[in-house]
């Protein structure tokens, strides 16, 4: 026997090794001279069991038994054989069994350390005593615990074949990565085939080392390791006030390819006596392509009897949930995002459409079951390469589940040049003049919109109308009314184009900047008017054909930067503030629309209206012009002439300050925005006939100490109005009681984000005030900061708050006449949410709010999350509202057991 430790420090000598093995490190150095290989011994197979090199190591020593062929490998020992690989305390190879053992050294203190951990290919074992043969591949693990996908099997004694098949005795099967289990599935024998299922014998559940009653007469576990695989999914029970007794998202679940995988759930309900309770089916379809796209479709259907709605009594008593309640909803939702390439097209849709019924009668997701409208879209839109071209289609739909109005664009499309000087365009050389800077654009956009809502027609002269619907009236979208629905299209093609005649400086310091565009619209439909004497109202009729509205507008723009600093000295904290103003004025022209017949009609004038035939206010009727295009889709005609100057006015101001925090001089100061803007804006209309001096709007943007954001607007009138609140064309400073202008609306947004994560520096704990008069140690008066470190109050919490308020001017006091005042603040109401971090495993999320004009508590729901490693604790609540309830989920976190939970809910479909 021959210590290796000990051979290292003398020249090597000669050693017998056994038969097959490969010549140890310390071998003699092979012959420099001979420069190939022995081509007598090419494709010699090696002699023995053994089939390749076996590779072992050793921190301690490695100690030969000649005679036996054995080797014993101490301390840190390691030994690789092919896919193979071994690593424990002590291994014992002997070669004339083909033989592997290995188990743990015991420490001093008798607690053993490096327990053998045996790796087969992919497999991995870790155990207290491990046999392998590495000539049959078959082994005996005591104390076996490995991974077959996310799960762990533990067992008594494990036996291993030459298929990788493992038959254990006394089994457990857990999710868990603990050595000690917080839980398991406990059976006398089983049988593992490595990534793809395990299977037992008659089990029984064990929690917390207590054993359940839990289980069944075999057990079927898959374990597809990293890839996915098709399997079953186990429906849940319960009860329901309008379904009855229910089984729910039971299926199966479908891997198409490795793209594509499709789940396909149903749900069947009870009812009651009187009537079948009814089913329900989703399908969810999920596909992915690297580097391409990735999507999901999702469609879920339901039908119910109407007599099961929350109950009959409910429907006696809520006339409108039995109006809108609808037996067979569905629901289509629909997301793909492409993966941006240079150069490529791009398809991306998002959908969300379906019954507008369907989310208050089938799901309790407070966001769905709230939201009055869903947008949906699907486009594709590509930038021609080398060219100034881009085009897009699209199709739209905007769904409203209040009023249930439908809007479909079908098909929207667009296609636009981008700017392009005229001079490079025509391959003219340039020669510094200012005509070389313009440059034209142009956009196409057509349009086809089809919606269920015919919205009422109704003239500004107030005269009643013949044809056509004088109320909005909603068409439902059943098969029986796609004639009215078809015939309901609007069809608009838009042309715009674009001059833009260059940016030039004025007097140093003023940027001028003129432009005008044309645009031109074609419909496929106008509105005639004509007034009929003896009905004493005007008829309207549509007529058919292709008919053009052109746009033209003509302006500059004139606009500069002042600056304004104020210096405090650089010792002082605040050491200037700097005021920026950006005044600008601009023209803008446009011709007169409303005498064109092209565009609007005049269908009577004042001599053919009878003398006594006056409005609801009691005036005479007046000669108009009506629109051919009202209402329609796309950009309609213009109105009256147009030549009118706008100024506006943008305000800055900074401060700069000294930064304390710098201790490098590499940033001594750093500015600090006092006001991020305060905007006004007019304008004055010379050619107007009345109220030519715009509103005054003004709007303020700041932030106080970056966390509290302010935005305050307003509109101000500068005319006066008379009793009934109608304005009329004099100005306020007119009137005995002279002022300027008059504030009509404003709007107030404040919005506060806090996120206490402690900063660098920060200290863990605060000192309490006082200590616990209880506690012999904290209460020591010998020790008054003792208590210091007691508890942590630097909790971690985040909080969104906002509050909104909107002001509308009331108009003339009207007590005394019996007529209702408006309301000053038709809308104040505040709305926080956040999240609280109560300890490393557990976190309370909120949202709320509160209505101070009806003085409500808004929408509250209160959700938190308990994690248990193996398990975890799901809840949320909803106090108050119509859909208040509670909903608990204490389940396992693996995949592989979502069905092994505990569920307790009241919502307002079973409470």
């Amino acid at each position: 026997m021959l210590d290796v430790a000990q051979a290292q420090q003398r020249p090597a000598a000669p050693q017998p090794r056994p038969a097959g093995q490969a010549a140890p490190p310390l071998a003699a150095r092979p012959d420099t001279a001979r420069t190939g290989a022995d081509s007598l011994r090419v494709g010699v197979k090696p002699k023995g069991d053994i089939e390749t090199t076996v590779k072992y190591q050793a921190k301690d020593s490695i100690r030969f038994n000649v005679q036996e062929k054995r080797a014993v490998l101490y301390n840190k020992a390691s030994v690789n054989y092919g896919t193979m690989d071994l690593k424990a305390g002590v291994i014992t190879v002997d070669y004339s069994q083909n033989l592997l053992t290995a188990e743990g050294r015991a420490d001093t203190t008798g607690k053993v350390r490096d327990k053998p951990v045996f790796k087969d290919g992919a497999e991995t074992y870790q155990a207290g005593r491990i046999a392998y043969n590495f000539k049959s591949r078959k082994g005996k693990i005591a104390e076996a615990i490995t991974q077959q996908g996310e799960g762990y099997i533990h067992a008594e004694v494990v036996k291993k074949n030459e298929l990788n098949e493992i038959y254990g005795l006394h089994g457990r099967y857990t999710t868990c990565n603990l050595e000690h289990p917080h839980f398991f599935i406990n059976a006398s024998k089983m049988k593992v085939i490595p990534r793809k299922q395990v299977v037992t014998g008659p089990f029984n559940l064990v929690i917390g080392d207590i054993p359940t009653p839990l289980g069944f007469l075999f057990g079927y576990f898959p374990t597809p390791g990293k890839s996915r695989a098709s399997g079953l999914i186990i429906p849940t029970f319960g009860q329901a006030l309008d379904r009855g007794f229910y089984l729910t998202n039971g299926g199966y679940y479908f891997v198409v390819n490795e793209h594509i995988g499709l789940r396909v759930t149903g749900s069947v309900y009870s009812g009651n006596a009187d009537s079948f309770g009814g089913w329900g089916v989703n399908t969810d379809l999920t596909y992915r392509k690297r580097y391409s796209y990735d999507g999901r479709l999702e469609f879920s259907y339901s039908r119910r009897p109407a007599g099961l709605i929350l109950g009959s009594s409910d429907l006696s008593a809520n006339a409108n949930l039995r109006r809108n309640f609808k037996p067979r909803t569905f629901w289509l939702s629909w997301s793909h995002a492409p993966t941006p390439r240079p150069g490529g097209g791009r398809f991306s849709a998002s959908v969300r459409t379906g019954s507008p019924e369907f989310n208050q009668q089938n799901t309790i997701d407070v966001r769905n079951y709230l939201t009055p409208a869903f947008n949906s879209s699907i486009s594709y839109s590509k930038q021609l390469r080398n060219l100034p071209i881009n085009y897009s289609l699209q199709a739209t739909q905007d769904l409203n589940t209040i009023t249930r109005t439908v809007n479909l664009t079908l098909p929207d499309v667009t296609l636009a040049v981008q700017r392009q000087n005229i001079y490079q365009l025509l391959g003219m050389p340039t020669r510094g003049k200012f005509y070389e800077q313009f440059s034209v654009d142009y956009q196409f956009t057509g349009q086809n919109r089809l919606t269920n809502t015919e919205a009422a027609r109704t003239l500004a002269s107030g005269l009643p109308l013949l044809g056509g619907n004088t109320a909005t009236r909603t068409v439902p979208i059943e098969l029986s009314n796609l004639g009215p629905l078809l015939r309901n299209y609007q069809t608009s093609l838009q042309h715009r184009f674009g001059l833009s005649l260059g940016n030039y400086t004025l007097l140093r310091h003023l940027s001028f900047a003129p432009s005008a565009s044309y645009g031109e619209s074609w419909f496929l439909k106008r509105l005639n008017y004509r007034y009929v004497p003896d009905a004493q109202a005007i008829r309207v009729d549509t007529a058919r054909g292709l008919f053009r509205v052109g746009n033209f507008s003509a302006g500059a723009a004139l606009s500069t930067n002042l600056y304004g600093t104020v210096n405090f000295g650089k010792t002082k904290r605040i050491q200037a503030i700097r005021h920026r103003l950006a005044p600008s004025v601009s023209y803008t022209y446009s011709p007169d629309y409303l005498s064109n017949p092209n565009y609007y009609e005049q269908p009577y004038n004042d001599g053919l209206l009878p003398f006594d035939l006056r409005n609801t206010a009691g005036a005479l009727f007046t000669a108009s012009q009506f629109s051919r295009y009202q209402g329609f889709a796309g950009t309609g005609p213009g109105g009256g002439p147009v030549s009118q100057v706008s100024f506006s006015l943008q305000n800055q101001v900074e401060m700069k300050v000294r930064n304390d925090k710098d201790t490098t001089g590499t940033q001594p100061t750093k500015k600090v925005s006092l006001i991020d803007g305060f905007d006004l804006s007019s304008g004055y209309n010379f050619i107007a006939q009345s109220f030519k001096l715009a509103p005054l709007n003004a709007s303020l943007r700041t932030q106080v100490a970056q966390k509290l954001s302010v935005l305050v607007s307003g509109t101000f009138s500068f005319y006066q109005r008379d009793s009934s609140g109608t304005l009329i064309d004099k100005y306020l400073f007119d009137q005995p009681n002279p002022r300027l202008a008059r504030l009509d609306q404003a709007s107030a947004q404040l919005s506060y984000q806090f996120d206490s994560n402690r900063r660098p520096g920060q200290p863990s704990s605060r000192p309490q005030r006082t200590a616990p008069v209880n506690d012999p140690v904290l209460g020591n008066p010998n020790q008054p900061d003792s208590y210091v470190d007691y508890l942590d109050f630097s909790i971690p919490w985040t909080l969104n708050a906002s509050l909104g308020a909107l002001y509308s001017d009331p108009g003339p006091r009207l007590a005394r006449t019996g007529v209702t005042r408006n309301r000053s603040w038709p809308t104040v109401a505040m709305n926080v949410s956040g999240e609280i971090k109560l300890t490393d495993k557990m976190r309370l999320s909120y949202t709320s709010g509160y209505d101070f004009v009806s003085r409500k508590v808004t929408l509250t729901s209160i959700n938190f999350f308990r994690d248990l490693h193996c398990w975890q604790i799901t809840g949320s609540w909803i106090p108050t509202g119509q859909i208040q309830g509670f909903n608990v989920t204490i389940g396992a976190k693996s995949a592989l057991l979502q069905d092994l939970k505990l569920n307790r809910n009241r919502t307002f479909l079973n409470r």
